[in-house]
């Protein structure tokens, strides 16, 4: 059942080049393509729940300058509300500069900011009723932490959702308070040696230090790994597309995939979530992350995924 979401991160300008294979260095190549859209993970996300039919908005700090009159004018395109975005006129919007390989569909980035992040003094602007589910980008932990404190406190029964994607100074001040933490693949293999431990040695090692609900560990080509209150970690694997286009996004999209999942389980609560349910939510999420996987961009995304039957595997 459609929801309403509120999301709080960055929002990018993302100039992407198709290139037929990834450059050495040094080298100087032709771009196949060249296209310029609005990235961000969390602004993404948003992207993909709102053609699921969700009603979003998006909390972030958006530069005065043409970058970020894009922004604005593409998150509203999308239906993606962003009235309590704080605009700073002497910004500069953040640029992504991507390479997209055509010969493996990976994507190299670069990429550049110098704009101030959202402050929990900001957050403290946002009115928070209305809202069925809360998500967070684990970006400047500590004003993070007192924004989800507040949700906490203000409306309880809300879900929170918390990305962990990169190695921050303090990001485990976000490990407690959120019903989900999903973490990256590059935020585990940044803190282990290569080749240890296993995926599942490290959600659980993660798990023991939070008191999220859910712990979620989606490891790229290879699945997706998910840790309920019950203890047992559960595996789903991937569903590459036939042809392998464009990976831009594809974690955003499964973010998306899980949120929506929860809301349309009808479960009460996320503590209700046992590991056959997860299991199952995580199949789902492979599901329309592959479909991404397929296809340039985002757009259309939703109609794609339902034209090819998702979602397969069911929800929970």
């Amino acid at each position: 059942m459609p929801g309403a979401v509120l999301g709080v991160g960055i929002a990018t300008l993302d100039i992407v080049n198709s290139v037929a294979e990834y450059p050495a260095e040094d080298a100087e190549v032709r771009a196949l393509d060249q296209r310029t859209v609005r990235g961000g993970n969390c602004a993404n996300t948003l992207d993909v729940l709102a053609q699921l039919d969700h009603r979003c908005a998006w909390v972030g700090v958006l530069a005065g300058d043409a970058g970020g009159d894009f922004i604005a004018a593409d998150l509203a395109a999308r239906g993606i509300q962003h009235t309590h975005a704080r605009c700073l006129a002497g910004g500069a919007t953040p640029t992504s500069y991507i390479a997209l390989s055509l010969t493996t569909g990976s994507r190299t980035i670069i990429h550049y900011r110098d704009l101030p992040e959202l402050t929990a003094a900001d957050f403290h602007c946002v009115p928070l009723s209305g809202w069925d589910w809360v998500h967070f980008e684990g970006r400047h932990p500590a004003e993070t932490a007192q924004m989800i404190a507040r949700v906490r406190r203000e409306r309880p029964a809300v879900p929170v959702s918390v990305e962990i994607e990169k190695p921050r100074a303090g990001i485990e001040a976000l490990f407690n308070g959120a019903d989900v933490l999903i973490f990256s693949r590059a935020y585990v293999q940044a803190l282990s040696a290569p080749g240890e431990p296993s995926p599942r040695e490290c959600l659980h090692r993660l798990a023991a230090q939070t008191d999220a609900a859910l712990c979620l560990l989606p490891w790229g080509a290879q699945g997706a790994y998910g840790l309920a209150r019950d203890g047992a970690v559960v595996f789903a694997p991937a569903h590459p597309p036939a042809v392998l286009r464009d990976s831009l996004a594809a974690g955003d999209v499964f973010n998306a995939a899980i949120i929506d999942g929860l809301m349309a389980s009808g479960v009460r609560s996320v503590a209700d979530v046992g590991s056959a349910d997860l299991r199952a939510l995580l199949e789902r999420a492979n599901r329309l992350a592959g479909c991404k996987c397929g296809m340039k961009g985002l757009d259309g995304l939703a109609a794609a995924a339902r034209g090819s039957g998702w979602p397969g595997g069911g929800g929970p």
